[in-house]
């Protein structure tokens, strides 16, 4: 490998952004070095906000983010095995898509992996392990109280309660129903080829794929779904074409945008709109079911690119978008504002 031309990624195993942006980087042949990164490593003193993963491009610049780093990426290799599907209506439903994993189905992984104690046991000592391992037992488990107990508290912020369980576990339930039944008869949402929403939604799930609970609902009742996540894992070797924009949108996506409308745009409406009155909680009702949380200022931006995005489409583009997305009840959030 030609060290002038890499690039280095650091993360960890456990963190569903950081898988997700290996494997683009995998998918794309674009060579790199992974390295375990964790709380107080030099890489993340580099960005704000100092989460993982944390990439160095090779020109030096360091780069936060896994949204943007994919946009980046593509402008610094056009045309070597994008993950953007060629029709821009299919673009901007990856790009919404994308937005959905990253921010709710986020919830389902955090959910699953601190609620009940099968799980916190399991991962406290996992994520501990991956940067103390070979140092001692004792080492790796006095870290993993510590590790479990910060994160158990910060299970109400983000939503993970016992008012929120209900539809927080159904939509588990449905996303990986929507994928059991698409993945044995096409490889991709948008093709034979990966996008950019299959990695954010196989990020979220290679973690619920592997902590306890989740991991054994999904052997379960979605067993090609569970197996799809190490094909999308390391697609280096994967071959394949974008779907025609004239073509139907597979069943999966149109039940992904159902997702969105019913789920995830009227909480990024309601977090914007209790951001803005200055509430420390946003509450809203999601297909007849109470729901609430801290409200965060990162989603306030999430809606704001969704709508900018939108909004900057040809008038040809909106016009087979409108129907489709006023179908799945995910229209009027964009066109808002």
């Amino acid at each position: 490998m030609d060290m002038d031309t890499h690039y280095r990624i650091f993360g960890a195993f456990g963190s569903p952004y950081t898988m997700k942006m290996r494997a683009v980087l995998r998918y794309r042949r674009l060579p790199y070095v992974f390295m375990l990164s964790g709380p107080g490593d030099e890489a993340i003193a580099h960005v704000r906000p100092p989460v993982i993963p944390v990439i160095q491009f090779p020109d030096g610049e360091w780069h936060v983010d896994s949204t943007p780093m994919i946009d980046l990426l593509e402008q610094d290799h056009p045309g070597r095995r994008s993950v953007i599907p060629d029709d821009p209506a299919h673009a901007f439903l990856a790009f919404l898509i994308e937005d959905f994993a990253d921010e709710w189905c986020t919830k389902m992984m955090f959910h699953y992996r601190w609620y009940r104690e099968l799980d916190q046991q399991a991962f406290s000592r996992w994520g501990s392990f991956d940067l103390l391992f070979g140092r001692g037992r004792d080492t790796i488990e006095r870290a993993a109280r510590i590790f479990g107990d910060r994160q158990i508290g910060r299970l109400a912020l983000v939503g993970s309660t016992e008012q929120n369980r209900p539809v927080i576990e159904s939509g588990f339930e449905e996303l990986i129903a929507l994928l059991d039944e698409h993945v044995t008869e096409r490889r991709f949402l948008f093709g034979s080829r990966p996008s950019r929403a299959d990695f954010a939604l196989y990020g979220q799930l290679s973690q619920l794929g592997s902590d306890p609970t989740p991991a054994a609902i999904m052997r379960e009742r979605a067993p090609y779904t569970y197996r799809w996540l190490q094909h999308v894992d390391d697609a280096c070797g994967v071959e394949g074409q974008w779907s025609d924009g004239a073509e139907e949108l597979a069943p999966v996506v149109t039940g992904l945008l159902a997702m969105c409308g019913g789920l995830y745009l009227p909480f990024l409406e309601a977090n914007a709109s209790a951001f803005e009155r200055g509430d420390d909680t946003v509450s809203v009702e999601l297909r007849g079911r109470r729901f609430e949380q801290g409200t965060f200022k990162y989603q306030v931006k999430c809606l704001a690119e969704l709508r900018r995005r939108f909004g900057e489409l040809d008038d040809e583009t909106r016009g087979r978008l409108e129907p489709v997305l006023e179908s799945a009840g995910a229209l009027a959030a964009l066109v808002r504002g």
